[in-house]
């Protein structure tokens, strides 16, 4: 099982941390646009729910499409909320997303626990390939918050 951990304070209310990140058509902004983030779900809500699917494409390595299904877990409103991979490129993905309330902001944490499917050479392939790849999204997304938020 791997771990990723990301924290990043952002100067706005809880309010709006929570209606911008628990959006899933924010999705897309918190993207690399070489990633080519797409949601193909029919229909979703702007308001997120436990039971909640989102489908979506997503080129994440080398310009490879893949299909990726998501499933909101658990949601407790302006706390935090969690996504789980149900099909895509992972054996297993769970995403928690934290919100803290603090005096002049919110401080967001993520943390994600992941497993790539079996095969030979999977802990070398993510010491040198996933686990750096999801270490640069995590930093663009944290670069984009701070354009959107800290302007």
């Amino acid at each position: 099982m791997n771990r990723l951990f990301t924290e990043q304070y952002i100067p706005i209310s809880l309010k709006e941390a929570w209606a911008f990140f628990s959006s899933p058509k924010n999705l897309k902004i918190l993207t690399p646009d070489y990633m080519e983030f797409e949601i193909t779900s029919s229909s979703y809500t702007e308001k997120m729910y436990p039971g909640q699917l989102i489908a979506y494409n997503v080129k994440p390595l080398l310009g490879i499409p893949l299909n990726w299904i998501t499933e909101i877990t658990h949601v407790i409103d302006n706390k935090y909320f969690v996504d789980e991979q149900r099909f895509g490129p992972y054996q297993l993905w769970h995403h928690e997303h934290h919100f803290t309330e603090q005096d002049t902001g919110v401080l967001m944490t993520d943390i994600v626990h992941y497993k790539l499917h079996w095969y030979k050479g999977g802990s070398v392939t993510n010491a040198w390939i996933v686990k750096g790849q999801l270490q640069k999204i995590f930093n663009y997304r944290n670069q984009k918050i701070k354009e959107l938020f800290n302007s």
